[in-house]
């Protein structure tokens, strides 16, 4: 069954009692969907077939399958889109029939790396590490580590308009104030793909499972701005997709940071209308100022 974006809903109305002071109000508010999604694959030849449970993630419904390859990309699972044969939502049987369950069938002739899959892959929607037993347990060695970056020059002036043109262009958190965004920059600054959800690490999964299905990758000529804060799970991610240019608006973990140095990318943070951090320059980004 083939996933029905038009029946996913991303945003809620909910009854809401106010007090401020004496006066009591009553308002409709708007909030944030937040519903598990279930990730299986299935691998083996013919008759022996092997279904297996990865993931369990706290996500806004939308995107789901782009959600799920990009987790399974980003995790070292899969390789490349060329691994999957297709992807599809499964209708659960229950009074609600949300489809909460995407399944992920993959290529015969492919075996899936499923070394991390012994740790717990419950994710919740703040924090995509729970459940890693250690920190060497999700370092992962990117497929484009190697690869040759470009030299890139950006302006300071067109990172100053980023944090704008993504707010504009995140209308659900402008609804409700309760959504992640990452989004996808060329290095003059035009927006090429935003993703959102509850989620900071699933948002990313999704703008990489995107890309990966888009055949785009490496995204190594792009500008990642994220909408919150930079944490270590996030760099992973950008660096298993070839991503050498991260900000965002919140700040790094020290963690994060390290990584950075490790996968030479540049990462910006608390980034403003006139103002930015450098937490780490990559020997092949220059940031002109005027």
């Amino acid at each position: 069954m083939e996933i029905n974006y038009s029946e996913l809903v991303s945003i809620k109305n909910v009854n809401v009692q106010r007090i401020n002071g004496n006066e009591i109000s009553f308002f409709l508010d708007t909030l944030s969907v937040e519903e598990p999604l279930e990730i299986r694959i299935s691998y083996g030849s013919g008759t022996e077939r092997i279904q297996k449970n990865i993931s369990v993630t706290m996500r806004t419904p939308g995107n789901d399958t782009e959600l799920a390859i990009g987790f399974l990309f980003t995790e070292g699972i899969i390789t490349s889109f060329e691994d999957v044969e297709r992807a599809y939502s499964v209708e659960m049987n229950c009074l609600s029939k949300k489809e909460n369950i995407v399944q992920v069938d993959l290529n015969e002739n492919f075996s899936p790396n499923l070394m991390q899959t012994d740790r717990n892959f419950y994710t919740t929607s703040s924090c995509g590490v729970c459940g890693k037993s250690s920190i060497q347990s999700i370092k992962t060695v990117s497929s484009f580590v190697n690869l040759m970056k470009p030299k890139v020059t950006i302006e300071a002036s067109v990172l100053y308009k980023l944090p704008e043109k993504l707010r504009i262009a995140q209308s659900d958190f402008a609804s409700t104030g309760g959504l992640h965004a990452s989004g996808l920059f060329n290095n003059q600054g035009d927006l090429i793909l935003l993703t959102e959800d509850v989620g900071r690490h699933n948002a990313l999964d999704k703008l990489i499972g995107q890309s990966l299905m888009n055949k785009t990758l490496p995204l190594n000529e792009h500008i990642l701005l994220l909408s919150g804060r930079a944490s270590f799970e996030l760099i992973q991610k950008a660096a298993m997709a070839g991503i050498s240019i991260i900000a965002s608006i919140g700040a790094p973990s020290s963690l994060a940071v390290e990584l950075a140095e490790e996968f030479n990318i540049t990462l910006l943070g608390f980034l403003k209308e006139n103002r930015l951090n450098i937490y780490n320059a990559s020997d092949q980004t220059v940031i002109v100022t005027d």
